[in-house]
């Protein structure tokens, strides 16, 4: 079987942690999975790709299995992130158009759940966590930039199109409000594109979880749209270099605004 994630370490205080990129279905779990699954449509396609090279020497840490399988970025107790609104859950039984991925009577039980918690989930998180400690320890200071895209246009999510960046930081609880600024001012001033700060997305369990600046370690997630790097948000969901190559500038702008920011927080 795959390792349940891949990490890169380095020196930076900025750790990019990618938790939707992987498409790795075990075959046991692919079977299961109805045609319109196994198209693994949510993805957080070329996302890895995207942020490759965009800042020296950055720890990266990203889960190889596909959100299908069961999703990183949600609680482990199974609690919504988003009361009240339409999502997809811990292990989830729709995508996001609200359209089945099993086949009929394969859905995941509570004992597939708890395997792939301990199979998939807890691992990527121990690793992450894992990585969030040393440099945190390197640094007195560490900062999550959670890597994440999605289609600007789901009904089923959200109305209307979705702007090409959002932030999340849950009303300003996960990261010290001069890393929230930076980054509003870097795609508040990205000709060609909108953005939104705590919209629709206001940070995934990851960004929430690890994000207590009181402790040395801050939060952020960006969600972008996947208008602004892909060549069409339908199969077979192709990487559009020259697009990817425009918003690449603002996303180094960013991380690197970001990282000079982190020797002021340390406590």
């Amino acid at each position: 079987m795959t390792a349940p994630y891949e990490i890169h370490r380095g020196t930076s205080p900025v750790i990019l942690a990618f938790p939707h990129t992987g498409t790795d279905v075990p075959p046991g779990i692919a079977d299961r999975l109805n045609d319109n699954g196994r198209i693994l449509a949510d993805t957080d396609w070329h996302i890895h790709r995207l942020y490759d090279g965009l800042l020296d020497d950055v720890t990266t840490v990203r889960a190889t299995f596909h959100r299908y399988v069961i999703d990183a970025n949600r609680d482990p107790e199974g609690v919504s992130l988003y009361p009240g609104q339409n999502t997809t859950g811990l292990v989830p039984e729709t995508d996001f158009d609200g359209k089945p991925i099993w086949k009929d009577g394969q859905a995941p039980d509570e004992a597939d759940i708890a395997a792939r918690l301990r199979d998939f989930h807890a691992p990527y998180h121990a690793a992450l966590a894992a990585e969030i400690e040393r440099v945190r320890a390197n640094h007195g200071v560490a900062i999550l930039y959670d890597c994440h895209s999605i289609r600007s246009h789901i009904p089923f999510l959200f109305e209307g199109k979705l702007p090409d960046f959002n932030i999340g930081t849950d009303m300003g609880k996960t990261c010290d409000g001069a890393i929230e600024q930076a980054t509003l001012t870097v795609v508040e001033a990205a000709q060609g594109y909108d953005s939104v700060l705590n919209g629709r997305f206001k940070g995934g369990w990851t960004t929430r979880h690890y994000g207590r600046p009181e402790t040395g370690v801050h939060a952020i997630q960006m969600e972008l749209a996947q208008s602004t790097h892909l060549q069409t948000e339908t199969p077979p969901f192709a990487y559009d270099s020259a697009k990817a190559d425009r918003l690449r500038i603002h996303l180094k702008d960013i991380l690197v605004r970001i990282e000079q920011i982190a020797p002021g927080l340390k406590r």
